[in-house]
């Protein structure tokens, strides 16, 4: 088995312990939460330009990744999950793409990955960023 199987049944392991911040879960498809992540990655997305357009760019990475990660977690909202932990999150994602339930470019992922690791380097992500 690969990493991402792997991984994905680990999380599913680990959500079924209901332990906060663990794990995935799966749930009954749910698009009101759905709609609520894209309104939460609006949200970052404008908050994001804000702090841009007012040069405090050193939130700009951190603001990015929580619109790319509120996005996915609107994805598996929809597919009948429920997320506890950020890796379990893109984890699922990166399943999903392998089993073409979804059709999302790999790159996209991994750049939410390299805003992820980094999320506590936001000075050296806003310098890669310019």
């Amino acid at each position: 088995m690969g990493r991402v199987e792997d991984t994905f049944k680990w999380c599913l392991v680990q959500g079924q312990k209901g332990d906060k911040h663990k794990g995935l879960r799966k749930v009954e498809k749910d698009y009101q939460s759905a709609d609520e992540q894209i309104k939460k990655a609006d949200s970052d997305l404008i908050t994001m330009q804000y702090l841009y357009e007012g040069d405090k760019t050193d939130w700009v990475a951190s603001t990015a990744f929580y619109a790319m990660y509120h996005s996915l977690l609107a994805i598996i909202y929809k597919l009948g999950y429920e997320s506890r932990n950020q890796e379990c999150t893109i984890t699922l994602i990166e399943k999903c793409i392998l089993d073409k339930i979804i059709n999302l470019e790999q790159r996209y992922v991994d750049m939410i990955r390299t805003l992820q690791e980094g999320i506590d380097d936001a000075k050296t992500i806003r310098e890669e960023m310019q």
